[in-house]
């Protein structure tokens, strides 16, 4: 049986696309959706720090070298993407006058940050809550827009960010990386029936100059990979994951690309 976990996601989900998804004839109901088969980006996933911050960075970084090497970063990923073993307890014991480490995330990216009975939980924030613990300090999740997590930390408004974040050339210009603690696969979602079969269909009609639109999630690397590859033209921004499957359900856009974990949660909410 899954475990509790494995159910909250399911039910997070349907609340998600209920809540963005528009009502009256522009939402389809019925609309069974799937993932290609072929992989889209293949990213590693790790922690925005202030470039000034370099003791924070180190310490970051030993402590998450620690987790990954004795396997609870595993059995966290494990935890929350499959319902197996048991969540590692963490800030249990924090100092009353521990210092503040602040962590700017956009919890709308189960499984990797979600909100369940008004606290943001997930991969990112056990783990960043570990990292807190093996540094002695006190955890505090900030909720934001995803495009906002690095001007966050650039002004010092957040000391990290930690949001399923891909290192890339655009954003090492204004913010330094963690080791990498996961690695994301960017993938493919079009509703059952899709004449679009693979990535390279996706070529094939922008070059074909039809007007194929391509849902992503702001600022987000598939964003950023889609807008590259296929031409802002062929790309709609959304605030929210469940945005884009709200977008795709009722027609507004022919496929979507988004982190694979977040893709099969979004999926089997939406087939039920």
């Amino acid at each position: 049986m899954k475990k509790i976990v494995a159910l909250t996601l399911a039910m997070l989900m349907v609340f998600a696309l209920c809540a963005c998804g528009n009502t009256g004839d522009d939402t389809a109901e019925g609309v069974q959706l799937k993932i290609l088969d072929t992989e889209y980006v293949t990213e590693d996933y790790a922690i925005a720090v202030a470039k000034e911050s370099t003791d924070l960075l180190d310490g970051i970084n030993a402590a998450l070298t620690e987790l990954i090497e004795d396997g609870t970063v595993a059995a966290v990923t494990a935890y929350y993407i499959s319902g197996e073993g048991t969540l590692p307890e963490f800030q249990q014991n924090v100092a009353a006058d521990a210092e503040t480490l602040t962590m700017g995330t956009n919890a709308a990216f189960p499984p990797y940050e979600f909100v369940e009975n008004d606290v943001v939980v997930g991969i990112d924030a056990t783990v960043a809550g570990l990292i807190a613990d093996k540094l002695g300090m006190k955890l505090e999740i900030v909720d934001m827009e995803f495009d906002s997590i690095i001007p966050s930390v650039v002004s010092g408004k957040i000391d990290m960010g930690m949001a399923g974040m891909t290192v890339t050339d655009e954003r090492l210009e204004s913010v330094n990386f963690s080791t990498s603690y996961a690695t994301g696969v960017q993938v493919v979602i079009v509703p059952e029936g899709s004449d679009i079969t693979t990535i390279d269909d996706i070529a094939a009609k922008v070059e074909a100059k039809e007007d194929i639109q391509i849902g992503c999630q702001n600022a987000t690397t598939g964003f950023i990979y889609a807008t590259g590859d296929f031409g802002e033209d062929h790309v709609q921004a959304f605030p929210k994951g469940a945005d884009c499957i709200a977008a795709l359900t009722s027609g507004k856009v022919d496929c979507v690309i988004i982190d694979n974990q977040p893709a099969q949660a979004f999926v089997a909410a939406n087939n039920g």
